[in-house]
Formats: structure tokens, C-alpha cells, sequence
């Protein structure tokens, strides 16, 4: 065999073994596509698409550190008559939209936790959840009668904005809106367990300028019998209608102008008349560093020590301007309440009856951080004079950090 004879054998036989391994090699499997998340910009920024779906979600919240200080009348563990406390609160919103034949379909879930050193645990709670398709509503949020439907924002322009009636409550309502025009009917559940829910109407109407509303409800109270033994919510009880009567009307109506003065400056002016005690008229009471004290809504059962102040009529007004990082509001109201009933062994019944005049005001000044982080500060005062007989004042306030996303 001459050296020609060996080449040519040795390249057919790699040849046939290159043959043989290409008939039994392995084909790579192709990775299926994958999807990414898609920005979703339907509803404004923040939005994206649930993968697989033309469903967009958008997640927010933030997480506050407060120092809140309250004077007189409350006081410490040690005996000073103030409170010195910390609190630190979390919370996550998730709104959830798509668009079907009958409208946007949305559901909006806010939770959120606390935890306060007035009382060392924490507090875990679903502070709103609701449903909306189109128009209608249904869930637990604001009572629409401090409800920013229609695009105005109830209260004055502090973040104590000075709320009358600022409760959550199970709902359901239909907001029919065209252009800057929205009218919204709503029954609300009262908790009294009843079948008799209470009705509210509100219309609003926004435009560059700002805005103006006004609110109606129709509120099934309880009469004076109910009230059981005075001496229980001594000192204050608001004096019921004495003729068996279980209705209460309230009506509220409010001014936002939007730059009035100059640019970035917010002027409100709101006012409220209630026809009868009803818990869309209520105020809220005097502090604790760590929170409110308990201003039960329900004025079927007032809280002992922690009657509510219900005000017959108030007035308010605020004003805020935004400097650049700096934003610095003030915000007042003022008011008279319902006779209240005060035990009294010189009168001939045993008890006086007296209403008295209610006056706060707040400042606050915010500055910002950074874009998602501030800083704030508040000092608020209030004052209750029930013509002599009884009355009180106090000064609170708050530090604030909170970091938003």
C-alpha cells in the first residue's frame, strides 16, 4: 500500500463518521418569545400591563415616620399634661383598570399599617376598596360627602384640612360626568342595621380656574330616647330632637381657586348647615400625640370621655402657596354646635341645655427633600366655649418624613 492509497482511505473514513454523527445530532429546542412588560399610558404614568392581558396596574404609596406632640387636655404616663410620641405608618395602594364595552372597569385597594406609641402595637387595616365600572361605584371609601368626586378636593388646604363629616363607609353611587360637569346620587350604609340606607346627591364642576360643588345627604338619625343614661357620655352629649323625629338633612357646598394671587397658589372657602345632630356634621375632637381620641362617627354610641363635636353650621377657608421645594398653607373654621346636654343639680330638670362656638386654625410648611421624600411641620389649634359653662382649648402639632413611590 503506497502513502496515496493510505490518504485516500483515511478521509473516506472520516467522511462516513462525519455522516453518521450528523444524523444523530441533537436540535436545540427554540426558547419560546417572552413577554416584557409594556408601559401602559391609557390612564397617566405608572401604569403597565399585566403580562398576557390587556389589564394595566399601578402600584403607590409611602412610608412616614411622624413625632406628634399634644397639649392639655391630654397628658403622659408621668403626669406632664402633654403627650411626646412617635408613629411610623406604611401603605400600599394597587389600582387595577382595563377598558371594556360598558366603561372602564377599576378596582382600587389601600392597605395599610401603623403602629403609634400610644398604645405599642401595631394597627393593620384596608382603608378603602372599591369597584367602579363606567360610573358606578361600589365599596368602602370616604363618605361621598367628603369624597373628592368630580375632581374637587373636599376640605381646606392643609393636611389637617379641618373636615366636617370625614368618615369611610360602605357605598355605592353613579357619577354621570361630561366635560368639567359631574353629578353623582349615592346611598350609603349607616351601620344602624336598618334597612333605610343614607342618601346623597352632589354636584361639581371643574375647570382651569378650579372648581365649586356643593352636597346634599338625608341622614336617619335616632331621637332622644335613645340616648339612655346622660351620666354615661358626661360632659358633652349633643341634645336630640325631643319630638321623636329621626331626620337630619345637611347640605355643604365649597370654592377652589386654583392661582388666583399668583402661580402655585391654592384659596378654598367651604361651609356646611345641619338640620339636626347627624354624624356628616361632626368635628374632630381634641388629640393624643399618638392619634385622635376616639371620635366615633356613630352617634348611636358615643365613646365615653369622647363625645363628638357636632356642629350645627361652620364656615372655613385655607390658603396654601408652593415656593420651588417649599410649600407653606394656613386653613381655619369656625362654627356653632348643637345644644349639648350638661348635668346640672341646681335646675329644675337636672341637666342645661348649651351650645357653644368652635373655632382651629393650622399652618403648616413642607419642603421636599428630594422628588419622592418631605419633610413636614404642623401646629394646629382649637378652641370650644360653651358659653361659660364649660370650655377648653389646645395646641398640637407634628414633624413628619415620609418617603413616597
Amino acid at each position: 500500500m503506497n502513502m496515496k492509497s493510505l490518504l485516500l482511505g483515511s478521509a473516506a473514513a472520516l467522511v462516513a463518521v462525519s455522516g453518521a454523527r450528523a444524523a444523530d445530532a441533537v436540535i436545540m429546542v427554540e426558547p419560546e418569545p417572552v413577554e416584557y412588560v409594556r408601559v401602559c399610558d391609557v390612564y397617566g404614568t405608572g401604569y403597565y400591563y399585566v403580562p398576557g392581558t390587556e389589564t394595566c396596574i399601578k402600584t403607590s404609596g409611602y412610608l412616614r415616620f411622624q413625632y406628634n406632640v399634644a397639649g392639655s387636655p391630654v397628658t403622659n404616663s408621668e403626669g406632664d399634661d402633654y403627650q411626646a410620641l412617635s408613629a411610623v405608618r406604611a401603605r400600599m395602594n394597587f389600582d387595577i383598570r382595563e377598558e371594556t364595552e360598558l366603561g372602564t372597569l377599576r378596582a382600587y385597594i389601600r392597605l395599610q399599617a401603623q403602629n403609634t406609641g400610644a398604645t405599642g402595637t401595631d394597627a393593620f387595616e384596608m382603608d378603602q376598596g372599591y369597584l367602579q365600572l363606567g360610573g358606578f361605584l361600589a365599596g368602602y371609601r370616604d363618605t361621598l360627602w367628603s369624597s373628592d368626586i368630580g375632581g374637587i378636593e373636599d376640605g381646606l388646604p392643609t393636611d389637617d384640612d379641618l373636615p366636617v363629616g370625614d368618615f369611610n363607609t360602605n357605598q355605592i353611587s353613579y357619577t354621570f360626568a361630561t366635560g368639567g360637569f359631574a353629578a353623582t346620587l349615592g346611598l350609603e350604609d349607616d351601620g344602624t342595621g336598618d334597612i333605610a340606607p343614607d342618601v346623597h346627591g352632589k354636584l361639581a364642576y371643574t375647570g382651569a380656574w378650579g372648581g365649586v360643588f356643593l352636597s346634599a345627604v338625608y341622614d336617619e338619625t335616632f331621637n332622644a330616647e335613645d340616648l339612655g343614661d346622660i351620666a354615661d357620655f358626661f360632659p358633652l352629649v349633643p341634645a336630640r330632637d325631643i319630638d321623636g323625629s329621626n331626620d337630619a338633612f345637611a347640605i355643604k357646598a365649597g370654592l377652589t381657586l386654583s392661582d388666583l394671587l399668583v402661580a402655585d397658589s391654592t384659596l378654598k372657602v367651604d361651609g356646611h348647615w345641619a338640620s339636626d345632630p347627624t354624624s356628616y356634621a361632626i368635628v374632630s375632637g381634641f388629640t393624643t400625640a399618638g392619634g385622635l381620641i376616639p371620635n366615633n362617627p356613630d352617634l348611636d354610641n358615643p365613646t365615653p370621655g369622647a363625645a363628638p363635636l357636632v356642629l350645627e353650621w361652620s364656615v372655613g377657608a385655607g390658603y396654601s402657596q408652593k415656593f420651588n421645594r417649599l410649600t407653606a398653607g394656613v386653613s381655619a373654621r369656625y362654627g356653632e354646635t348643637f345644644d349639648y346636654l350638661f348635668i346640672d343639680p341646681s335646675s329644675p330638670t337636672g341637666v342645661t341645655l348649651s351650645s357653644a362656638e368652635y373655632w382651629a386654625v393650622v399652618g403648616d410648611i413642607g419642603y421636599d427633600l428630594t422628588a419622592n421624600m418631605n419633610v413636614l411641620a404642623e401646629v394646629k389649634y382649637q378652641n370650644i366655649d360653651f358659653g361659660g359653662i364649660s370650655s377648653d382649648d389646645q395646641t398640637s402639632g407634628f414633624l413628619r418624613f415620609q418617603r413616597n413611590f
